[in-house]
């Protein structure tokens, strides 16, 4: 079990589960959707990552990278968002999240491996196609919280995205070719199998990729270019633990704010790359 030793020794005498996460951090929702679909009660710490409060002396005594979620189970505390739900398979069997036997925990471990490498493609373009127009650090605030936060990869990736060149079309495209490879391999298995990743059973897979998917999907990705994919997608959207683990925790009218973006900057012909249409051909 990979746990950590809080820089917060108060975290030891926690009793119960608790979860230090962000409304639209995909790796918070696929805890949340865990959570959800175990039927457990857990207490919520939500960190603000707009008002930095990742940043801040005293979340990073309770992770030491300063990203959300964070988790704690008794005292026991894990940061790794596969980790955690891994562990909550583990700890709490019912209902089971994992396929029994030796081959089919070893696929579940690939998807599983698949949805967290495609995590820092997924920050990119989030970044680029959905936050872009929160733009709004000055330099010395990127100074500031260069200063504030441990992190020198998630502070290197700030200072890029907020610099005047932002980020280069190479890494964005690369990024999209990466997505839409894993994209045709899910596609692939659905057709292979369904309704669900694995087969006929809902797993930690859809916990993954989830988020994953619904985040692309917000981003305006083709995702009819993927069928069995797409019909995936409305299965898990109509999933209770969707609703409460994803949906729910999203600010107002924050989907339509980011589909208002992608379609201006669709327009806007002074951007490197205005959509993936062509992209993810």
């Amino acid at each position: 079990m990979p746990v950590i030793e809080p820089g917060d020794p108060a975290l030891k005498a926690l009793k119960g589960l608790h979860l230090w996460h962000g409304d639209l951090s995909s790796c918070s929702q696929r805890v949340r959707i865990t959570l959800d679909e175990k039927g457990l009660e857990w207490q919520s710490h939500p960190i603000s990552i707009p008002d930095n409060e990742h940043a801040t002396p005293e979340y990073q005594a309770i992770n030491p990278d300063g990203l959300v979620p964070a988790f704690v189970h008794d005292g026991v505390v894990m940061i790794e968002s596969k980790d955690i739900i891994q562990y909550l398979d583990s700890a709490f069997p019912k209902p089971p999240l994992t396929p029994d036997g030796a081959e089919g925990r070893a696929r579940l471990q690939k998807w599983i491996d698949r949805a967290d490498t495609g995590q820092s493609d997924l920050k990119l373009l989030s970044h680029e196609f959905l936050f872009r127009p929160r733009k709004t650090m000055t330099p010395e605030d990127v100074d500031d919280f260069a200063a504030a936060h441990q992190n020198k990869e998630l502070v290197s990736f700030i200072r890029e995205w907020q610099s005047a060149d932002m980020l280069s079309a190479d890494k964005i495209v690369a990024a999209v070719d990466r997505t839409h490879a894993y994209f045709q391999e899910l596609d692939g298995a659905l057709r292979q199998g369904g309704p669900w990743i694995m087969g006929a059973q809902f797993t930690l897979a859809e916990a993954a990729w989830m988020p994953n998917v619904h985040r692309m999907w917000l981003m305006d990705w083709p995702l009819e270019r993927y069928p069995n994919l797409a019909a995936w997608f409305e299965r898990a959207q109509a999933r209770p633990s969707f609703i409460s683990g994803l949906a729910d925790w999203e600010p107002a009218g924050v989907a339509k704010r980011f589909q208002d973006y992608v379609a201006e900057r669709g327009a806007d012909a002074g951007i490197h790359v205005r959509n993936f249409g062509a992209l993810a051909a």
